[in-house]
């Protein structure tokens, strides 16, 4: 089984942060896959369903971004889980606005969020990680990331919630390369004439 776990804030103000990337992005694999109807638990709204044939958990934590790590531990609890069946989707502003990386274990760099599951559950689960861009001052960057996405963001917001949600199931079954390339290809598709036997 595997926990997908979106990180934002609950409620309406917070819905369109930049913050919120992450429960955005759960709300979207819950549809596309099927996913059945969102519940209470674990201190969160949770979801079950399944990706690629295997059990799969969707869990957005109610408990504010600071304390996150308690919704997701009770929630491994529950299943039993190890911290390695987690993947966590959330706002990365050291990548440019658009991107997304994926990798397993590492820091927090700073991410009040990941702070909270470091401390309640290890550092080995795997990081989407969505990037929103840097505003370019340090000073900026909480009200750069408590800011709502413009419209015109929510075009390259759109794009790239889609190529997660699609490739969500590769990643799964633990193919964290084969995920990659789906989203990279899905958010930069090759040019006219440079497909494989293209002039």
């Amino acid at each position: 089984m595997v926990l997908l776990v979106g990180l934002g804030n609950p409620g309406q103000d917070y819905a369109k942060n930049r913050h919120n990337i992450g429960f955005m992005a759960v709300d979207e694999i819950a549809q596309r896959h099927g996913f059945g109807p969102w519940r209470h638990r674990f201190h969160g709204q949770a979801t079950d369903g399944r990706l690629s044939g295997k059990r799969a958990s969707a869990l957005k934590p109610e408990t504010y971004m600071n304390d996150s790590g308690r919704s997701v531990v009770a929630a491994m609890r529950y299943y039993r889980l190890e911290v390695e069946d987690v993947i966590v989707l959330y706002d990365e502003i050291d990548l440019d606005a658009g991107k997304v990386r994926c990798k397993q274990g590492g820091g927090n760099a700073g991410h009040n969020g990941l702070r909270s599951l470091d401390s309640h559950i290890g550092r080995n689960y795997v990081r989407v990680r969505l990037g929103i861009g840097h505003p370019g001052d340090r000073d900026r960057v909480s009200g750069h990331v408590l800011g709502n996405f413009s419209k015109a963001d929510m075009i390259w917001v759109t794009d790239v919630i889609d190529a997660v949600s699609d490739a969500i199931p590769t990643l799964a079954v633990s193919d964290a390369p084969g995920f990659s390339n789906q989203v990279a290809l899905r958010l930069a598709p090759a040019k006219s004439g440079t497909e494989p036997g293209g002039a």
